[in-house]
């Protein structure tokens, strides 16, 4: 059976809108920009959506306006892609990590306050997998010490917690659109604000700094080629457009293999949160009771790919050799790096597919020696 590790939900609606672009002379810049930006905010019930090429970008331009600058600290998680901490260096600032809640993966509030320094100035906050972060405690913290908040919710459109959708959280959001999201743009992202006077500097920066006002080739401040092109925009639009069937796809996805999951030993299916009223199911990850890696390359050769996720970023070469992280310094997020394994997932995936990789996992657990014993109860 051929099983692909992720792969974007595309019709002919997406195409038409690209194609409409194609036969147009706007190619940057143009209508779809807008729409999307508009439908994409309204989604998330925020005042403002800036489009950029990436999610990355977006999470540069949110460090710019927190005013991040040299030697400043942002405390955030090492349990997640590499740019939510790359994002603090291009300010020449310094990502300080704390560890997680060994349930979901997300950054534990517990350990915040005793991150914070006088060179504190922000908190960003990622929703791993799809699944919101405990906000409240963190947004507490981040109230009695004045300091900014900013969510990477590049892994989490539709995400809610207690109700309320992630990106409305906090002073501004991230949104990520790579062929393995929710939806997809190709390449692109999402930043959403309610702060007016961030809007207009969010705009200025991604188009080389240039503002409303300016004359062509007239830039006001330091500024970046961020712009996301029209064709992104256009495959965007009818994407967000169709996000509530994307994301009822997926957790019907997602629901055939937690059924499936129950009855295999040696794994655990994802954890959900109480605060979570809303999983947006990004990537289906397991938790391996035996070895993780001896997994992964039993799978492959049943022709199954699979990968770990994350790598902690506190342990990939620049951060040891840059700020001196070792092992042992954040223990729940290595355990959580050393054990997980991101099965294939997307929308498009058929309950038989499912029936295929998860009948491949019993047998080959069946066979693997037992490591540890994982209690999905018991935390600390």
């Amino acid at each position: 059976m051929n099983i692909s590790m992720s792969a974007p939900d595309i019709t002919q609606a997406e195409i038409n809108s690209v194609m409409e672009v194609l036969n147009s002379n706007w190619l940057s810049f143009g209508p779809k920009i807008g729409a999307f930006e508009e439908t994409f905010a309204e989604f998330i019930g925020s005042r403002h959506g800036i489009a950029v090429n990436s999610g990355t970008s977006g999470l540069h331009l949110a460090m710019i306006a927190a005013g991040i600058d040299e030697g400043d600290e942002v405390i955030t998680s090492s349990f997640s892609f590499i740019a939510s901490a790359n994002c603090v260096l291009y300010q020449r600032g310094k990502p300080v990590f704390v560890d997680i809640d060994p349930l979901t993966g997300n950054l534990d509030p517990s350990y915040i306050e005793g991150a914070i320094t006088e060179r504190t100035k922000a908190i960003i906050v990622v929703h791993a997998f799809g699944q919101p972060a405990d906000m409240d405690p963190i947004l507490a913290i981040a109230h009695q010490h004045n300091l900014i908040v900013i969510e990477d919710a590049c892994e989490a459109v539709g995400a809610e917690y207690k109700g309320q959708r992630v990106g409305t959280l906090s002073d501004a959001s991230i949104f990520a659109f790579y062929p393995n999201k929710q939806m997809t743009t190709g390449e692109g992202g999402m930043v959403v604000t309610n702060n007016e006077i961030w809007d207009t500097l969010f705009r200025s920066l991604r188009n080389q700094g240039r503002d409303t006002f300016n004359d062509w080739l007239d830039h006001s401040r330091l500024g970046y080629n961020y712009r996301l092109d029209e064709m992104s925009a256009a495959l965007g639009l009818v994407q967000i457009q169709r996000i509530e069937e994307l994301l009822s796809k997926r957790a019907q996805v997602a629901e055939w293999y937690n059924q499936r999951i129950a009855e295999i030993k040696g794994i655990h299916k994802p954890h959900i949160a109480e605060s979570t009223s809303r999983m947006s199911w990004f990537v289906y990850v397991i938790r391996c009771d035996v070895n993780r890696n001896t997994l992964k390359e039993e799978l492959q050769k049943q022709g199954i790919p699979s990968k770990p996720y994350f790598t902690p970023i506190h342990l990939q070469t620049i951060y040891q050799q840059g700020f001196g992280w070792e092992r042992g310094d954040l223990p729940y997020t290595e355990e959580a790096g050393d054990t997980f394994l991101a099965l294939p997932f997307s929308s498009i995936m058929t309950e038989a597919q499912v029936d295929y990789v998860c009948g491949k996992l019993k047998d080959i657990c069946r066979e693997l020696p037992t490591q540890r014993e994982w209690q999905p109860l018991t935390v600390g």
